[in-house]
């Protein structure tokens, strides 16, 4: 029983995580139907960015991956610019787009197994080796903080897209373009805002990773069927959906390792993913 309740502890921890990864995938595939394969290839970039201020000049990982996102967003949008231009305008983004956003995970991939080598890296923080313990349930912060900032981005991110005007034209801009036009707003503008959202928060869940366990280029590879599996299981664009499905595939995979073994892991999302389209296709909570 001690086993069982600390596996789902960790998987809720581990969920809220996971869905800090997904959450600016749900706004480019679930609103935008942008296939952003690049997105973890992203994630893997923050969490080099944060261990590179970590370990030259002490900045913790949160305060780096907080401060990196702007930057994330002006390339976010740049990229979108170039994906307009390129394959959108001319109705070419099925294919050659995906082909786009292959290349440019394979870009972000070789180039920092050329500048960094292929050696695991870690960040530190007199935090992170610390645990809380509750009873026999053990809470480590290595988990924690990240579970604490990711509910907290992901939050302000379901806020921004439900509360203001921008956020409800991104919602609005894949659902009728015709009618946002008519409010005024330029769809290609919000799209290219929405993007740039996107990318950005995988400044911060880039940071959270390197904090939960060492990372490696291709380590974003690992989290490509997971997040879309994420999304796909939440429903398209909902974001309560999205989160509800990443609590429920990190339970799942704590549970798991901790029963079956690790290596058994990884065939949860797809296992989910799998029986989720079988039953309902529309996802837990249907398109937004």
């Amino acid at each position: 029983m001690d086993l069982f309740v600390n596996a789902i502890v960790a998987g809720i921890l581990l969920g809220a995580f996971y869905a800090a990864v997904s959450v600016g995938l749900s706004i480019s595939f679930g609103q935008l139907d942008i296939v952003n394969i690049a997105h973890p290839a992203f994630v893997i970039v923050g969490s080099y960015i944060a261990w590179i201020l970590n370990s030259r000049y002490g900045l913790d990982p949160v305060l780096v991956g907080v401060l990196a996102a702007p930057i994330f967003f002006i390339v976010g949008a740049l990229i979108y610019r170039i994906y307009y231009a390129a394959f959108e305008r001319t109705g070419q983004e099925s294919l050659s787009g995906l082909a786009f956003f292959f290349g440019v995970m394979f870009i972000i991939e070789v180039v920092l197994i050329l500048v960094y080598g292929v050696d695991y890296r870690l960040v530190s923080a007199g935090y992170l080796s610390k645990n809380v313990d509750l009873g026999f349930v053990g809470l480590p912060l290595r988990l924690v903080v990240p579970f604490l900032v990711a509910s907290a981005m992901t939050g302000a991110v379901w806020l921004y897209l439900s509360r203001t005007f921008t956020g409800r034209a991104i919602l609005a801009v894949a659902q009728d373009r015709l009618a946002l036009q008519l409010m005024g707003a330029d769809p290609v503008r919000i799209k290219q805002f929405a993007f740039g959202l996107a990318i950005a928060t995988t400044a911060i869940a880039g940071a959270l990773l390197i904090m939960i366990g060492p990372v490696e280029p291709s380590l974003g590879r690992v989290y490509i069927g997971r997040a879309f599996a994420i999304v796909v299981l939440g429903g398209m664009g909902s974001i309560p959906g999205m989160v509800i499905a990443a609590l429920l595939i990190g339970v799942l995979e704590s549970l798991v390792s901790s029963f079956a073994g690790p290596s058994w892991a990884p065939a949860v999302a797809f296992g989910a993913l799998l029986i989720t389209l079988a039953v309902r296709p529309s996802g837990l909570f249907g398109r937004a």
